[in-house]
């Protein structure tokens, strides 16, 4: 498993710190726009603030600065996102929006490896809806 060899921590370093989870973000953001199901989800007048706290809570996990929780506190991830429903191809298409950011930022494997992971993961944990 990537994360194994990897220290977590250091991923935020590794990439280059702040400039690299925001360029993560942008290209992100991008597939959320061209995608019809996701980009409903989103109002467009709050893209930047969903930008600036997604970049925040992403350096903040892989061992960047406490930003995101000293502004919004806990993360939790489910109860925020509880509002939208989020099923099985929401979830599938957000994966395919991130990883689409990912291959464009082309972190080193290790790191790649151990994001692609996470956010599978992490998508997974934030369906709520029935297909």
């Amino acid at each position: 498993m990537a994360e194994e060899s990897l220290d977590l921590r250091s991923v935020y370093d590794a990439v280059g710190g702040m400039p690299a989870f925001e360029s993560l973000v942008e290209r992100f953001y991008e597939g959320v726009a061209a995608d019809e199901v996701l980009s409903a989800m989103y109002a467009e007048a709050e893209h930047d603030a969903a930008k600036r706290r997604l970049s925040r809570f992403l350096a903040q996990y892989w061992g960047g600065p406490p930003t995101y929780s000293e502004e919004r506190g806990h993360p939790r991830l489910r109860m925020r996102h509880f509002a939208f429903a989020i099923d099985g191809d929401a979830r599938d298409r957000w994966v395919r929006c991130m990883a689409s950011a990912l291959d464009a930022c082309a972190f080193p494997a290790p790191v790649d490896a151990a994001m692609r992971e996470y956010f599978d993961r992490a998508a997974t944990h934030l369906v709520n809806r029935g297909e």
